[in-house]
């Protein structure tokens, strides 16, 4: 038994892409925190923006081990849109962690030269990652395109 049996394990990616939207938000709301210099409320939506990201990674993995890799089975435009968005996702996704924590290391340290000059890499392309995630969830699960 899983510990999502409770939630249904194929219910695991439309949790997924909410996790991911979720991230995103906090992550565009802790960006826009530290442009108004408000410094703790910055800290707190950017350790909100790691635990989701956990938390979605802790359900991914769940759900893939259950279930595999599911196929894209739509032709035509959408597939190629599909498997574009998915290479890149899926590339950037593998760096964030690294980014993610090396960035988080460095603000709680307090080395904030060395977290910025992170931070501007890991921003974007967490932001990306989580967004796109959304995305892949609602061309896999979701559009059915006319033949």
């Amino acid at each position: 038994m899983t510990p999502f049996a409770w939630l249904g394990i194929h219910n695991l990616p439309a949790v997924n892409a909410t996790l991911n939207g979720v991230a995103a938000v906090l992550l565009i709301t802790g960006y826009t925190f530290i442009r108004q210099g408000k410094i703790n409320a910055h800290h707190k939506m950017m350790l909100a923006a790691f635990t989701v990201s956990c938390v979605f990674l802790v359900c991914y993995l769940v759900y893939h081990w259950n279930v595999g890799s599911v196929k894209f089975d739509k032709p035509g435009w959408v597939r190629i849109v599909y498997l574009w968005i998915l290479g890149t996702h899926t590339v950037l996704a593998a760096t964030v962690p690294v980014l993610a924590i090396i960035t988080l290391r460095r603000a709680l340290k307090a080395q904030y030269e060395r977290h910025r000059a992170i931070a501007k890499w890991t921003f974007p392309v967490w932001l990306y990652v989580s967004v796109t995630g959304v995305v892949v969830y609602v061309l896999l699960y979701h559009v059915k395109p006319r033949l």
